[in-house]
This record gives structure tokens, C-alpha cells and sequence, in this order.
């Protein structure tokens, strides 16, 4: 059986947003799309909206959360099938369980009133840090624009990028969406001038830290396909503000988290963390083996 990408839904336009987005993945893996409610929101608003619609909360649930967003899927994708799920629990736990049967989850970053926007933020983060799979949680302006509206596939390389899941993933929403792989690897320049070393022959680069990130990025693209087009970036600079430049221009940005063994705490990096906040483009958490 084929795994379906995923899409977590409340109700919120946001989250509707995350259902095209999520559609379209589908539709450019071939894969089905599944519809998750976790009703454990019924406890915040979802008995409040009931009686405001005059309505039973399971009806309301069926007609102006699953409905809509099921409606929504099949008028963007035809061809792709569409499942939903009812969850009666937590949200963050629910969706991490989901993640272990997903090819990809697809997350909005709001939700419908003050305190679920609030509360939703920290699910997206919670499942983000702890998901089984590569976690999509949409940003910006343009999130329900189609597939390669802004022409390139942005990632983040980091100190370990040889063979890791989030150059592969990367590279493959490249090759599905036939547009360019932009790949970021930033690095600081030394405190100290005398640090540096002299530029060699041949134009390489000056400092040790710069020439680490030239091998680092090449190392990244080792085994990238051949007919894949790839932008290579050297940026200097702290590595959450380059990716999050590299966002203003992008479809989608990839970013790698290395999960810590044993550890019960959120587990996004500081660099996941901050474009997860502030990038102009939905963003992709991958993780990776330890």
C-alpha cells in the first residue's frame, strides 16, 4: 500500500491552505492524501462553535471541518484519493503517530481564533521535532500558489550533509516539479584576520571555514542526479538568516533536524526553529538518522 501524504486540518483557512498544498504533493507523487482531525480541539472551541451554529459538535465536526477540507482536495486534484480520519486526542501526539504510516505531513502554522493559533503554533513545532517523516508546515503569502510558481527548490546544507535524508528529499521535490535545487550552506568568518588563510591558486577560497563549506556543499551534491540543474550558494553569514533570505524566493525550503536519542524534549535545532518562525515559503523538516 502506497503511503499517503498526510495533511492536519482544524478548520482554519490556514489549514485549507495546507490541504492544496498537500493535494498537490499528492497529485506530483502519485500517492493518496489522508485528512486528519484531531477532535481533542472540541475541548478549546469545538463546543463553543456547536452551539453558536446551533448544531451537534460530531455534525459540526463532519460539515465545517472534515467536509470542507475533503471538498477542497477533490476540486484541486480530481485523481487523487482522498481518505479522512477522526482523532479523539491530542493533536501533537495524534498527528507524531500518524507520521510513523506517512510519506510526508502537511501542517498550517495558525488556527481558527487567538488562543487556537496559539495552540496550533506549538502542535506544528511539537510535531515537527518529533515526526517519523518530513514535516511541511506553510508559510508566507503565496502557500496556495501550484507546485514551482517561483521556479527552485531551496536547502540548507549542514556540517554533516553527505547521503542525509533532507538532500534527498530535497532533490527529489526538485526533479518532481522539474525546477532548480538552490543549495545554502552559510559559514562565519573567523574573529581574527590571521586565522584566515592565503587565497590559493585558482581562486579557492581565502578562509579555512569558507573552504569547509565549499567541500561541505559539494559533499552534499555527491550523488545528485546528473539532469538535475543545481544552483550552488557560499554565503557568509549566520545559517538561519541565509536560509531565511533564500525563502523570498523559493517554493520550498528544506531543513534537516538530527534527533537526539532518548530525548523527551522539543527537538528542532535552532536553525529549524527560527525558519519554522520566519521564512516567506512553506518549510520542509527532514530528519535524519543519528
Amino acid at each position: 500500500m502506497d503511503l499517503p501524504i498526510v495533511v492536519g486540518i482544524d478548520g482554519s483557512e490556514a489549514s485549507l491552505r495546507a490541504v492544496d498544498w498537500a493535494a498537490d504533493e499528492a497529485a506530483l507523487r502519485g500517492a493518496p492524501l489522508r485528512l486528519v482531525y484531531a477532535s481533542f480541539w472540541d475541548r478549546y472551541e469545538g463546543a463553543l462553535l456547536a452551539q453558536e451554529l446551533n448544531k451537534p459538535v460530531e455534525e459540526v465536526m463532519a460539515q465545517d471541518v472534515i467536509g470542507p477540507a475533503r471538498n477542497r482536495a477533490h476540486c484541486r486534484t480530481p485523481d487523487v484519493e482522498v481518505t479522512t480520519e477522526v482523532l479523539p486526542e491530542e493533536p501533537a501526539r495524534g498527528l507524531v503517530r500518524e507520521s510513523r504510516t506517512a510519506l510526508a505531513m502537511v501542517l498550517g502554522c495558525r488556527g481558527r481564533s487567538g488562543i487556537a493559533q496559539t495552540l496550533l503554533g506549538s502542535v506544528s513545532l511539537t510535531v515537527a521535532g518529533h515526526a517519523h517523516c518530513p514535516v511541511i508546515v506553510i508559510r508566507g503569502s503565496h502557500d496556495n500558489q501550484a507546485p514551482g510558481a517561483r521556479g527552485h527548490i531551496a536547502l540548507g546544507v549542514g556540517e554533516k550533509p553527505a547521503g542525509t535524508a533532507s538532500v534527498r528529499f530535497a532533490t527529489d521535490e526538485a526533479m518532481l516539479r522539474q525546477v532548480p535545487l538552490e543549495v545554502v550552506r552559510a559559514w562565519r568568518r573567523p574573529a581574527r584576520a590571521t586565522t584566515g588563510i592565503p587565497i590559493l591558486p585558482g581562486g579557492e577560497p581565502e578562509y579555512l571555514d569558507e573552504r569547509q563549506a565549499v567541500q561541505a556543499l559539494e559533499e552534499a551534491l555527491r550523488d545528485a542526479p546528473a539532469d538535475l540543474e543545481v544552483q550552488r550558494r557560499i554565503v557568509e553569514g549566520h545559517p538561519r538568516d541565509s536560509l531565511i533570505s533564500a525563502s523570498h524566493e523559493a517554493d520550498l525550503l528544506v531543513v534537516g533536524t538530527r534527533r537526539r536519542h532518548g530525548h523527551v524534549g522539543l527537538q528542532l535545532g535552532r536553525v529549524a526553529h527560527g525558519v519554522l518562525h520566519h521564512a516567506a515559503c512553506p518549510v520542509a523538516v527532514v530528519p535524519e538518522l543519528p
